[in-house]
């Protein structure tokens, strides 16, 4: 019965607390722009609202509150796992993949010759 009422409580205090929470944000990311952004950058003031859609448009590019931890963790766990079941020669074709895929040369970079 008493957890029962931990519960009550709880599902009765959260809704607030992140109406509360998600005011703030955008409160304080309002500000932030309207105090620093106009002056360094001649930008227009915004509002609230706009505030929070800056804040949901941050959240949609980067990814950002957390609640992803979970799933990098499984990702970086298979992502291990699969390297140690690699030979050391898929590992060297795999290292000379990504160094080809973001323009390094095939030598390492100790041994390359500084331009």
């Amino acid at each position: 019965m008493r957890n029962g009422k931990n519960r009550r409580w709880l599902f009765l205090l959260v809704p607030p607390v992140i109406v509360l929470v998600v005011f703030l944000f955008g409160e304080v990311v309002m500000h932030l722009w309207n105090w620093l952004l106009p002056t360094l950058f001649g930008l227009h003031a915004i509002t609230f609202w706009q505030a929070l859609g800056l804040l949901v448009l941050c959240r949609i590019l980067f990814g950002g509150f957390g609640g992803h931890g979970k799933h990098r963790g499984e990702w970086r766990r298979r992502s291990r796992e699969r390297w140690e079941r690699m030979t050391p020669e898929e590992r060297a074709q795999f290292r000379h993949k990504i160094c080809h895929c973001f323009g390094s040369e095939d030598q390492p970079s100790e041994t390359r010759e500084p331009a």
